[in-house]
Order: structure tokens, then C-alpha cells, then sequence
């Protein structure tokens, strides 16, 4: 059960247990018309219990590229090809959006982005590996975003 994220109306559904689930839903309508506009793509979520494949695929690649367990408890996820890319993402309790890029054809152009939704503290899992940029948006306020290069194959 998928559900497409309207980016006009934004809704907190499927987010409702987070501190920031208004700037969390508000990130996660950012990235919807992010791809609705790039690549006329619908962006959809479904819930993380129902996700088990798309969760081991990123706790793989934090753990083996950069050691990083997140502790906050995933909430949804999403994963398609659009333009030759993997796209998987997975929005979390805490506030925390984490997206993996992942080229097919390209090795160099792959890596793994973390977004913090306004009005959350950086994990202490993150705080110490890397800085974040601030972004200002219309749907989600400020975000702060850091991401990292992927060396492996998976």
C-alpha cells in the first residue's frame, strides 16, 4: 500500500508519532515536488513495516561505508528508478530523511543524503561525521542537509 505525497496539500499522514511531524511532512512534500517537477515522477511512501528490503538496503550501506546505526525508528520509505537512478528514502521519527542515489550506469555519481527536518536536533549518530547546510523551503521551513560519496558496489 503506497501512498502518492500531495505536495500542495500537505498532509502529517503516516507521520503522525514524530516530534516534527508538520516540518518532517513538510520535507517530504519538498521532495515530492522536487521530482514531480524534475521528473514528472509521483513521489510515494509506504510504511516501514511493510519495507523490511528497502531498510536492510540503507542500514547496509550506512554500516559498511561509514559505520552509522540510526537509532530513531523508521516511519516510511520509497524506492523507484527514474533517469537511470535508484532512488530510496527513508523518513524517520526523529525528523530525519535519509536518500540513497544510486546510479546505474555511473559509479561516481552515488551517495547518500541526510536532511533534518526544522525544529530537530542533529543525531548524535551524525553530529560528529559530518556539517550541515542550511536550505530554506517553502513546504518544509529550514532544512539542514550533509551527504556523503559512496564507494562500494550495492
Amino acid at each position: 500500500m503506497s501512498n502518492i505525497i500531495d505536495f500542495e496539500n500537505v498532509s502529517i499522514a503516516g507521520l503522525e508519532s514524530s516530534p516534527v511531524s508538520k516540518s518532517l511532512a513538510g520535507l517530504r512534500a519538498n521532495e515530492s515536488r522536487y521530482f514531480k517537477n524534475k521528473y514528472n515522477h509521483d513521489f510515494t511512501v509506504s510504511p516501514a513495516t511493510k519495507s523490511k528490503d528497502i531498510l536492510d538496503y540503507v542500514k547496509n550501506i550506512l554500516l559498511i561505508e561509514r559505520d552509522i546505526k540510526i537509532s530513531s525508528k523508521p516511519l516510511e520509505t520509497s524506492e523507484f528508478v527514474v533517469d537511470g537512478i535508484k532512488w530510496t528514502y527513508v523518513f524517520y521519527e526523529s525528523g530525519l530523511s535519509i536518500n540513497v542515489m544510486y546510479t546505474m550506469n555511473d559509479p561516481k555519481k552515488r551517495a547518500v543524503g541526510f536532511k533534518l527536518s526544522e525544529g530537530m536536533e542533529v543525531p548524535k549518530e551524525l553530529e560528529e561525521k559530518f556539517k550541515f547546510a542550511k536550505q530554506k523551503s517553502k513546504l518544509a521551513g529550514i532544512i539542514r542537509g550533509s551527504f556523503f560519496v559512496i564507494k562500494g558496489e550495492y
